[in-house]
């Protein structure tokens, strides 16, 4: 899978279940008749908003990207893609820990709230990382590849070669 594609479905999904956990949340606080959890939980997910765009304001990747981008092995041809099984093995937390606030709602209506917040952390923060990796893709050109690796290790990225940009050069008019 193309590290720049799931990049971008990290962060669609880290959205998505910031969205469900805040139905949830509202939900479950209604149902409980806790209208301050709420309150409260807006208040905190303004703030989450708040972090989060301050912590993706950049427009360059972040350190463990680079770092990831730097140590990627060179390959010539990858192994079939299995797309689906790359993105349950790397993201399993994030849906575990959708689940299990998700759960945990009609106990606690808090719970979600909390966890929502920070999915809303992470997909702000990593919203313009995928932009930076097809930048480095196109000025090198390369193409990073998600590893298919065991869930309980770290992410590794295959390089194989793509089209370079030849993009042309500013011409100064003679003064």
């Amino acid at each position: 899978m193309p590290f720049a594609d799931f990049v971008k479905t990290t962060v669609l999904l880290s959205a998505a279940a910031a969205t469900t956990l805040a139905a949830v949340t509202l939900l479950s606080a209604r149902a409980a008749g806790e209208p301050g959890t709420a309150t409260i939980a807006i208040g905190w997910w303004a703030v989450a908003c708040l972090i989060g765009v301050a912590m993706g304001r950049r427009a360059a990747t972040s350190p463990p990207i680079a770092r990831l981008l730097g140590g990627a092995k060179v390959v010539r041809a990858l192994p079939p893609q299995r797309p689906g099984r790359i993105l349950l093995a790397r993201l399993w937390p994030l849906l575990l820990s959708t689940l299990v606030a998700g759960g945990l709602a009609l106990l606690w209506p808090q719970i979600p709230a909390i966890a929502t917040g920070f999915a809303l952390i992470w997909a702000l923060a990593w919203r313009q990382q995928h932009g930076a990796i097809v930048a480095i893709e196109r000025r090198d050109g390369v193409r990073f590849h998600v590893d298919e690796t065991s869930p309980l290790r770290p992410i590794t990225l295959s390089r194989t070669p793509g089209f370079k940009a030849y993009l042309p050069t500013e011409r100064r008019s003679p003064a």
